[in-house]
């Protein structure tokens, strides 16, 4: 495979053609007819799936270097590139989006029934923006990107989804506009301090990464990206656009929302902030700070969600804890964290994605998403029970399951570097199994005392090509996760050690000024003993 890729010079277009691609496909969504229109998208968003596996095969794993990287120059006069590449950070990221966007179109053949051609185009429209996200190493370009996924999700939640959906577009829209804004101040500081230093303005992110910042200067700018970013995750306190844009949401924008859009925040963490911004990254006070609300968004989140009488709303709450497991991996600031991180960002991408598609598929059949409404469903659909059990299970992290491998090592990597705060974080473990298997046993295996109930259809063979390649995902993580993590740990070791070089460099400067003052025995200089 990898020589054939390399005979038709993959290398050199595979980027550029999984960004745009999905946005050509908006085209014959548009103008073709409304009945044919989710069939022209699935297919045409499998298409770029197919195209986005060649990424596993060109992908070379021993490499921290970003890969079939690409740059031109775009707006010269700003020094605006429109560059893009790949490492094992963005791979992994580049391929869930890819992943996800089909299985949630599918997932939407019966619960899209009105403006269908809109619901699509809009769909592709925000593949192309995730992808842009995760591939662009031009600041620029991916703010430009970053905007870009705003507009097809705010119509996504406010025309297709429920009773509440404005109030939850409105609100989304403006959590996610109002940090980043603040994060395009902070990208024309720095983009300034590029200027002023070589004469050459530039948004390129290597270039960037050269820019001499003091600590004050990396402080502010570091919490204008974080909150942008923050928000995005949703880290706790900043969370509450959330809930409501998932329950509103229609069944296959909760996937997408849940799957890939969140990654952009934790994403932004890794790509951006350590990198750019390395000596307020490894702060004392930040990493306190960001591993503090990090548990405390898993263990809240957990105990809200325990009393949630609607399925949908309990799961939307999973997130938020199961992203707060990635922010303390993140700032744990070891390589088990980092990757431990990067790996719930995928579980929870195939899991909760998986979850939301099943209470779809449960909304279609009763039109409620109350959990005392259900009861028994076991006994009349057997494999949808079967497919919610396993999903549920891997979402709490059940060894064996993806979710497991993701929340060890990211309570690992905690537990190095603040043990008290991984020993916390530990217990949101416990919390999950609290909130999801009594929702679990509620549905599924209570007494069959409702007439609807039982009749309560089982999968269909379009639901099971759904589901399957989800199942296989979460159990083929857990079981085997070594390819996935030898592609993403020199990128993550990279990382690591750009942070751990400049406290190596402030601590050496700190301890040189104290030895000019403290050191009894240096020798005085001539012109001091004159």
């Amino acid at each position: 495979m990898t020589a054939f890729l390399e005979a038709i010079g993959y290398g050199s277009w595979g980027l550029h053609a999984l960004v745009w691609l999905p946005l050509l496909g908006v085209a014959p969504v548009l103008v073709g007819p409304e009945s044919r229109a989710k069939k022209v998208a699935f297919w045409w968003s499998a298409g770029v799936f197919v195209l986005s596996l060649g990424l596993w095969w060109s992908f070379v794993p021993g490499s921290a270097e970003l890969q079939m990287a690409s740059e031109r120059p775009w707006i010269g006069a700003w020094g605006v590139h429109y560059a893009l590449g790949v490492d094992g950070i963005s791979l992994f990221m580049v391929l869930l989006t890819t992943f996800t966007t089909p299985v949630a179109i599918l997932g939407a053949f019966n619960y899209i029934q009105k403006k269908e051609r809109g619901f699509y185009a809009l769909m592709l429209l925000l593949e192309t923006g995730v992808v842009g996200v995760f591939l662009a190493t031009d600041l620029f370009l991916f703010y430009v990107f970053f905007e870009l996924t705003l507009v097809p999700m705010y119509f996504i939640v406010g025309v297709w989804g429920g009773e509440r959906r404005v109030y939850a577009a409105v609100k989304f829209f403006l959590y996610t506009a109002f940090g980043s804004l603040l994060m395009l101040v902070a990208i024309l500081y720095l983009h300034a301090r590029a200027g002023a230093l070589s004469g050459d303005p530039s948004f390129l992110i290597a270039d960037l990464m050269r820019v001499p910042l003091s600590l004050q200067e990396q402080l502010w700018l570091f919490g204008a990206f974080a909150l942008a970013f923050s928000i995005k995750v949703p880290l706790f306190p900043l969370h509450t656009w959330l809930p409501d844009a998932h329950v509103e949401a229609p069944t296959p924008g909760s996937v997408v929302l849940a799957a890939v859009l969140l990654k952009m925040g934790t994403y932004g963490f890794l790509r951006f902030l350590l990198p750019l911004f390395p000596a307020a990254s490894a702060h004392p006070a930040v990493v306190s700070t960001m591993m503090i609300l990090g548990v405390v968004g898993i263990i809240y989140a957990a105990w809200v969600a325990a009393v949630q009488p609607d399925a949908k709303k309990l799961v939307a709450y999973t997130s938020v804890a199961h992203m707060g497991f990635v922010v303390i991996g993140v700032f744990a600031l070891t390589v088990n964290g980092l990757q431990g991180g990067l790996v719930v960002m995928i579980s929870h991408g195939i899991s909760t994605g998986a979850l939301f598609l099943l209470l779809g598929m449960l909304y279609e059949r009763r039109h409620t998403r109350l959990i005392a409404e259900f009861g028994g469903l076991a006994r009349v659909a057997p494999m949808l029970a079967t497919a919610f059990v396993i999903t549920a299970l891997a979402s709490i992290g059940l060894p064996g399951t993806s979710g497991f491998v993701g929340e060890f090592l990211a309570l690992l990597g905690a537990f190095e570097a603040r043990p008290l705060l991984a020993i916390l974080a530990t217990t949101g473990v416990i919390f999950a199994g609290y909130y999801m298997l009594p929702m679990v046993q509620k549905v599924f295996f209570n007494a069959l005392d409702r007439d609807e109930n039982r009749q309560v259809a089982d999968l269909s063979p379009r639901e099971i090509a759904i589901l399957a390649p989800l199942v296989v995902l979460m159990v083929g993580i857990g079981v085997n996760p070594a390819p996935i993590m030898e592609r993403m740990e020199p990128s993550v070791r990279a990382v690591i050690e750009r942070v751990e070089g400049v406290e190596v460099d402030l601590g050496l400067a700190e301890l040189g000024v104290r030895a000019d003052i403290d050191d009894p025995d240096e020798p005085e200089s001539p012109e001091v003993a004159q």
